[in-house]
């Protein structure tokens, strides 16, 4: 059972399907938690007279096995006598988190020749531009980069062109003021605003096209190369969350709680596992 951090968890029920399609006399029915204590009674359960089990606003930390016994009697029709039996369920509960969303962009402007001053001072400019299309989003462009190749066009001669590549981050400075007005979790909110960052950045460069041929008399030196424009998506996990699509089949695009054993200090995808078994926690950040 997969449960996203903060929200709660759906009932857990204490009997399987066949049991529930009969009677059940003097059903009674013992939770016991990760940390092998008895869940009666704490303030973060919701416990139902039928046995069911909801956990409220679930941490990393809840992560981990739950276990209830049914303790229910049959009666012989014959001999009235009764007899006790018990049944244990065992789920295993995750905390897990949406993944982070960025995206690589990558894009091509036609120039002149690379040895050109103007490239280092057009990409500078390039840069400032894109990063205020976005601002108000409090995203912004990291790890930016450009290189300048010369190109074999069929049927054309030798053309220069400078291969532009940045990633559009949501944590720019300011973003954490903006998830405390979220009551919950932030990455639904700062998804949101990344998607809508990649829109605004693809439509700008998309206006490009239509620019050149419709509103400059002659090209400028450097120039957009028409439908260039492309992105890949990235994800990322937050500290003490990993993806795992062999253990975790059916949430495999979901960050979830590291295992015990395992750790994650930083934004990677994956838990590395622990050469000093010390970690005996869910959503370890060191070892």
């Amino acid at each position: 059972v997969y449960v996203k951090v903060f929200t709660n968890s759906p009932f857990l029920v204490c009997m399987d399907l066949a049991r529930s399609q009969e009677d059940i006399i003097d059903p009674k029915y013992l939770w016991i938690g990760p940390d092998g204590k008895n869940l009666e009674g704490r303030m973060y359960v919701n416990l139902t007279e039928t046995g069911k089990l909801m956990v409220m606003g679930f941490k990393e930390s809840m992560s981990g096995a739950y276990t209830c016994t049914l303790s229910h009697k049959i009666i012989e029709t014959t001999t009235q006598e009764e007899r006790e039996m018990f049944e244990a369920y065992k789920f295993m509960v995750y905390a897990y988190r949406e993944a982070d969303h960025a995206y690589r962009v990558f894009v091509r402007f036609a120039t002149k020749e690379c040895e050109l001053a103007a490239n280092g001072q057009f990409f500078e400019e390039l840069k400032k531009i894109v990063n205020n299309i976005i601002s108000d989003l409090t995203c912004h462009i990291v790890e930016s980069s450009y290189k300048c190749h010369s190109v074999k066009i069929p049927k054309q001669g030798l053309l220069h062109e400078l291969f532009v590549s940045f990633q559009v981050n949501p944590f720019a400075p300011g973003w954490e003021e903006v998830c405390h007005q979220v009551p919950y979790d932030c990455e639904d909110v700062t998804n949101t605003r990344v998607q809508e960052a990649r829109d605004r950045i693809g439509e700008f460069f998309n206006k490009q096209t239509y620019a050149l041929k419709h509103e400059f008399q002659t090209v400028p030196t450097i120039h957009y190369v028409g439908n260039s424009f492309s992105v890949t998506h990235i994800d990322s996990c937050r500290p003490g969350f990993g993806k795992n699509d062999l253990t975790h089949k059916t949430c495999a695009s979901c960050c979830v709680v590291c295992d015990p054993g395992t750790y994650s200090p930083n934004n990677e995808v994956t838990c590395q596992i622990c050469t000093r078994p010390r970690v005996k926690k869910y959503g370890a950040t060191s070892c």
